[in-house]
């Protein structure tokens, strides 16, 4: 393992060298920092120009400023943003920061929904269901993200506004939609004619009263989940844990994550008091989920049953869900001072941005108006990354249900629950090692598009700012932090693929 990772990181290395100097080249005759003072109709033109000659050292090759950078770079001299005098070093953090906040929960998003429903797909092969997915995957897929970008602002951020401020029920959308989430739920658990009957009708009435009691009660204006909303999702998430991941007929898993659901309806009682006495914090935050994720485990480990890993991670899943939700909870309570905000001014879905320049409030205020303004870039983002993902987990899960050991599982006698989850979906999760990774270690470069029509200064819009104004230091290092991470996802990528599978050894 060591000597594969020494030659990875020396071959990486080496790749980093190369790609340096063919770029600094490039960016070399692509820019041009004098392209000002060129039309500049200033009357000591030719001394600016000199000036800004010698400041960059323009009147050498690029070779002896190449290597100039490079020493200064090994060192943790990353050069300097010229136009403004600040140091790389100094432009990066902030940027760094913006980016993962932008496109880390998209990312994750786009993963877990993408799997999902790439592993639905594959078990309804051929069905209207896969070829309706399909066909929606490949419309997201090819759709430019600049246009998705437009098309949300202008419906998802101008018209849910204007509707906030004048809520009024739409018969037509609360129908359609609630016959759209019918035919998905139908078309996803599939089944008899009678089952699907019966799927539809209660997924229909579901979704046209959750949608019903949203617009008409007032909850738009006033939005919570409380008490009653927590216990239903942590029973729901409970009987969901246990039934795709230990069956119903494991009571032990399915008490554990019953008991687990309890415990968090008492936590989101408790927490109300502990947020109202003290003011919260990211790291009370992360310290109250893992606890939860620790109380959880004791829960599992304490019903054990013939297989205690089930019941743990059931009752983790659980507990996770629960933290997530009640956090979420929290920041809803400050809706209204949000709303009402001499800054916000009855809109707060927002467009541009990363934060509402001279928005005062608590905690929950802050992370409301964060959230506000990630909603549409996130979206956009998930919408064109899901179909990427769908398309591979579909084709990775179809090619393992035809291999001989799953038959021989299936004729062995086992459930189609414990084929599909134990022995199919591990190993169909084997091609996403070399994808999942490269995406998420490699978020820290933002994405260029994205960031620039939503105005967030991140790494992508670090990176096209520096090269409208022409200055290479921050482009060079943009280059080399995200390639990099590149290497260093690959290399993770390869270490994945050891480890989930045991036919393969690094050392090969």
């Amino acid at each position: 393992m060591v000597r594969f990772l020494l030659r990875r990181v020396g071959i990486a290395l080496g790749i980093l060298a190369v790609l340096s100097v063919m770029l600094y080249a490039m960016l070399d005759i692509a820019l041009d920092p004098l392209d000002d003072l060129r039309t500049s109709t200033a009357l000591n033109k030719d001394e600016l120009i000199a000036a800004r000659v010698r400041m960059l050292r323009l009147d050498e090759p690029w070779y002896v400023r190449y290597w100039d950078w490079l020493t200064g770079f090994v060192q943790g001299d990353w050069g300097m943003a010229w136009r403004t005098g600040q140091p790389v070093t100094a432009l990066l953090p902030g940027a760094i920061s913006t980016s993962v906040q932008l496109v880390f929960s998209a990312t994750i998003t786009a993963i877990l929904l993408g799997v999902t429903i790439g592993v639905v797909t594959a078990l309804r092969q051929y069905t209207t269901f896969d070829y309706a997915i399909t066909f929606v995957s490949f419309v997201l897929f090819s759709l430019p993200v600049f246009w998705v970008a437009v098309l949300l602002k202008q419906f998802l951020a101008i018209g849910l506004n204007d509707y906030l401020n004048d809520p009024v029920t739409s018969w037509p959308f609360v129908i359609g939609l609630s016959v759209v989430m019918a035919l998905f739920w139908t078309g996803a658990i599939g089944g008899s004619g009678r089952r699907r009957a019966i799927v539809f009708a209660v997924a229909f009435a579901v979704t046209f009263g959750t949608v019903l009691f949203i617009t008409t009660s007032g909850w738009l204006q006033n939005p919570s989940i409380g008490v009653v909303g927590i216990a239903v999702i942590g029973v729901a998430v409970a009987l969901a844990a246990t039934a795709v991941f230990a069956g119903m007929n494991n009571r032990r898993a399915l008490w554990s994550a019953l008991t687990t659901a309890g415990v968090g309806v008492i936590a989101f009682v408790a927490l109300q008091w502990v947020f109202y006495a003290y003011e919260p914090n990211n790291l009370m935050m992360l310290g109250l989920l893992a606890l939860a994720l620790a109380i959880a485990a004791a829960i599992g480990w304490a019903f054990r049953g013939p297989d205690p890993d089930v019941s743990i991670r059931g009752a983790m899943i659980v507990a996770l869900f629960m933290s997530v939700f009640t956090f979420i909870d929290g920041v809803l309570r400050g809706y209204q001072d949000y709303f009402n905000a001499s800054t916000i001014r009855g809109r707060p879905i927002a467009t541009i941005g990363a934060e509402t320049p001279g928005l005062g409030g608590d905690y929950w205020i802050t992370h409301l108006d964060r959230f506000t303004h990630l909603l549409l870039p996130s979206i956009a983002l998930v919408l064109i990354s899901f179909a990427t993902y769908t398309r591979y987990q579909r084709g990775s899960m179809l090619e393992v249900l035809n291999q001989d050991y799953i038959r021989t599982a299936r004729s062995k006698g086992l459930s189609e629950r414990v084929v599909i989850v134990r022995h199919a979906l591990r190993n169909a999760l084997l091609p996403l090692a070399s994808i999942v990774p490269v995406d998420i270690i490699t978020i820290i470069g933002g994405a260029v598009i994205t960031e620039t029509i939503f105005g967030w200064s991140g790494m992508g819009r670090l990176f096209i700012t520096s090269m409208n104004q022409s200055e290479a230091d921050p482009v060079m290092a943009y280059i080399m932090i995200i390639g990099g991470l590149a290497m260093l996802a690959n290399i993770v990528a390869d270490i994945l693929y050891a480890v989930l599978d045991p036919r393969i050894r690094v050392e090969a």
